[in-house]
């Protein structure tokens, strides 16, 4: 699984872990982050059962995995967080932040863990490390699930957008950042044609995500969108009509 630092100050780092070439087959391919904050770990969708020992090992090469005190689900699909029981069994103390909507289904990957739900109202809410370091959490209703969030890190610019933004990728090799944009509308398209089912939340996400400062946009699947790419795929995701897989 590669390991990437992508963003660093004096004692604040996101990493993504990906394009893990011992995947199991039929298994989607799945971008992991995380935040580590004087020594602290906040994990963003940290994936489904299948990859957990893939990513417990390569997050544990950067932090002790005691240390991962917050994890955050961006909405309730398997891919997302299936691994829960596995990642509470080694961080029983963890918060787990996820959608209010979704809290009694993701309650069937482990029961046991509903202590430890912190559940998002609809209006969103944030997360703070202890050093005081405040994480925003961004409604993205109906972009994708209907109940569903991005995560934002105003001080390092970075926003986790959960599926939006994701691409289908041909292989393993493909670059962590997006390199030529029209090339990649091609891994992306249909994806986001088929799992984004309204224009109007979509564009309430975008007008939303234009308010904030965005050096990165870091999607759950494909590749980042670094520097000019932000802003050209949010004008390409606002011109798109979505929602249109409808049988004729």
């Amino acid at each position: 699984m590669l390991k990437e630092e992508i963003y660093s100050s004096e004692n604040h780092s996101w990493y993504i872990f990906c394009r893990d070439p011992e995947k199991p087959e039929n298994i989607i391919d799945t971008n992991e982050y995380l935040i580590i904050s004087d020594g602290e770990g906040l994990a963003m969708d940290p994936g489904g059962t299948e990859i957990f020992a893939h990513v417990v090992s390569a997050f544990s090469e950067v932090i002790p995995v005691s240390d991962i005190s917050t994890f955050f689900a961006s909405h309730q699909d398997p891919d997302v967080i299936s691994s829960l029981p596995l990642w509470t069994g080694l961080c029983p103390k963890a918060k787990i932040y996820l959608p209010w909507l979704w809290e009694d289904y993701i309650a069937h990957f482990d029961l046991a863990a509903v202590k430890q739900f912190v559940t998002v109202p609809d209006e969103g809410s944030e997360i703070r490390f202890r050093n005081g370091h405040i994480i925003q959490l961004i409604p993205a209703h109906y972009v994708h699930a209907p109940g569903n969030y991005s995560l934002y890190d105003p001080s390092a610019k970075m926003l986790f957008s959960g599926d939006i933004g994701s691409a289908l990728l041909p292989n393993s090799n493909y670059s962590v950042f997006v390199e030529d944009f029209e090339q990649h509308i091609s891994y992306m398209e249909t994806f986001h044609k088929r799992w984004m089912p309204s224009n109007r939340a979509k564009n309430d996400w975008i007008a939303r995500v234009r308010e904030l400062e965005v050096d990165m946009l870091c999607p759950q699947h494909g590749a980042i969108f670094k520097g000019e790419m932000v802003g050209k795929f949010l004008d390409w995701f606002e011109a798109l009509e979505v929602g249109i897989a409808i049988p004729s």
